[in-house]
C-alpha cells in the first residue's frame, strides 16, 4: 500500500531510487528524497513518537523540525528530528516515548 501521489495531471514525478531501512524491527522502504517521516507516512504509519507528559501518541505535525512530535531514535541516537532527516540506506529507526527511552510494543 502506498499513499505517495502517482500521477498528477500538471506534475511529473520522477521515479528514485527505493531505500531500504527498518522501523521497530520491521524491514520497509522509502524513496530516495524522502524524509523519514514523510516515508513513514506513506506506509500508512501516524504514531511517531509519545507525549512525556500524557503518553499519548504523537504524529507529523510542524515538518519544518520546530517541534518534537516526530523524534524517534535512529541509528541509536535519540530525539532526532525525522521530518528534516533525509532517509538513508540501512537506516535503524525506532519509535520513542520519552527522553530516548524505546517504546516496547506490547
Amino acid at each position: 500500500m502506498t499513499l505517495r501521489i502517482q500521477e498528477h495531471p500538471i506534475l511529473d514525478f520522477k521515479q528514485n531510487n527505493i531505500i531500504h531501512f527498518t522501523y521497530d524491527g520491521q524491514a520497509v522502504e522509502g524513496i530516495e528524497g524522502d524524509t523519514i517521516a514523510s516515508a513513514l507516512h506513506n506506509l500508512g504509519i501516524r504514531k511517531l513518537s509519545h507525549s512525556i507528559k500524557h503518553h499519548r501518541a504523537r504524529g507529523f505535525y510542524c515538518a519544518i523540525g520546530n517541534c518534537a512530535s516526530c523524534n524517534m531514535i535512529v541509528n541509536g541516537l535519540p530525539n532526532v528530528r525525522t521530518c528534516i532527516t533525509k532517509l538513508e540506506e540501512g537506516m535503524v529507526v525506532k519509535t520513542q516515548t520519552d527522553k530516548g527511552v524505546l517504546y516496547e510494543h506490547v
